[in-house]
Order: C-alpha cells, then sequence, then structure tokens
C-alpha cells in the first residue's frame, strides 16, 4: 500500500469515528431531550403535609436544664400529582423548639403514595431528660406561664417520583409544621393527654 493510499485510509477511519461520535451524542441528546420533555409536561409537584392534631402526655422543664416530653402528632400527606406517584424511602419525625431538637427521631414506614392518593401517620414523639441550651430553659419557662408553646413538628427523609415503569432518583425532603400549644402549666406525664386541633398545613421543601 502506498503512502498516499494509507492516507486515504486513514482519513476514512476517522470520518467514520467522527459520523459514529455525532450520532452516539445525537441519540444521547434525543433521550435528554424526550426525558426534559416528560418531566416538563408531567411537572411533579411535591407532597402536601397538614398536622392534624396534637396529643400531649409529657412536657415539662426541669433543672438545670432538661425537657422531657411524650407527644403523639396525626399527620396527613396528599399526593397531587394525576399521573405520577411517589415512594416514601425514609422519613424521620421529630419535635423541635426554636430550632433545637427535643425529641428522638422517629422512623415512619416506607411506603408508596399513588396518584391522588392520602397517607397518614400518627406517630408518638419522645424525649427523657434531653438537654436543652441554657438560653432556651427560661425562654420555655416564660412561654409555659404565658400560655402559648410554639412547636415545630419536621420530617427529613427522602422521595422518588414513578411515573409509568420509570423511577427517579432519590430526593431530599423537608417538611416544616408549626405546632401552637395552649397549655396551663407544666405536662407531668401523668393522667391523660391533651389533644389540640391543629389543621396546619406545612411547609414543604422538596
Amino acid at each position: 500500500m502506498t503512502e498516499k493510499e494509507c492516507e486515504h485510509h486513514h482519513d476514512e477511519d476517522e470520518k467514520m469515528r467522527k459520523r459514529i461520535g455525532a450520532v452516539v451524542l445525537g441519540f444521547l441528546a434525543a433521550v435528554l431531550f424526550v426525558v426534559f420533555l416528560v418531566w416538563a409536561i408531567l411537572h411533579p409537584h411535591g407532597p402536601r403535609f397538614v398536622l392534624q392534631d396534637a396529643t400531649i402526655y409529657a412536657f415539662n422543664i426541669s433543672q438545670p436544664n432538661y425537657l422531657t416530653s411524650n407527644i403523639q402528632v396525626t399527620l396527613s400527606s396528599r399526593n397531587p400529582n394525576d399521573k405520577i406517584g411517589i415512594f416514601y424511602d425514609r422519613l424521620d419525625i421529630y419535635a423541635s423548639y426554636r430550632n433545637q431538637q427535643v425529641t428522638l427521631a422517629t422512623l415512619l414506614p416506607a411506603t408508596y403514595q399513588g396518584h391522588l392518593d392520602v397517607t397518614v401517620w400518627s406517630p408518638f414523639l419522645y424525649g427523657t431528660t434531653v438537654p436543652v441550651a441554657p438560653y432556651l430553659s427560661p425562654a420555655l419557662s416564660q412561654d409555659l406561664t404565658a400560655g402559648m408553646v410554639l412547636l415545630n413538628i419536621k420530617i427529613d427523609g427522602w422521595v422518588r417520583w414513578k411515573v409509568g415503569t420509570w423511577i427517579s432518583g432519590r430526593y431530599r425532603l423537608h417538611v416544616n409544621c408549626p405546632a401552637y400549644i395552649t397549655v396551663a402549666g407544666q405536662f407531668s406525664g401523668e393522667g391523660p393527654g391533651v389533644k389540640y386541633q391543629l389543621v396546619q398545613r406545612c411547609a414543604v421543601d422538596v
């Protein structure tokens, strides 16, 4: 084979590689465009959470800076999408006071939520002699004396979207439900709990 023929053969190989590369890139671009188009048309909305009620069995502060609490809450979650399902892979729920977690996290059961479905959970949130920041103890005592305490019921977890047989990767889920509790002193944990009907919509970030 002459040098000229060799160069011609090399040029043909180079052109073939470029054609194959262009075909592959074009195919990938088409797939990404289809995925984006489907996603844009379906436009998934995050779940909508509502804090229905809270039952307080124990909620008291002790010296020097310890909080004991026993709370049962009822939350509902609605899938607002009529073509997209939601997988809840892991949801941890807990109570916080002025941005400090004051109960242990309770794991909610993993579940699948179909189109426009509603799921309800009623977990217990416990915290026994949980140390709180020194500045929170007098603030909480003042709130209890005033008869109004703002707790935040929070959920941290992961969700996935389901469209037909396609399932997305995991997305981080944050839920924050304000619970305004009217109290008269402290709850010792003895006797029946006090139930508060709240029906408070929660902030959801996915």
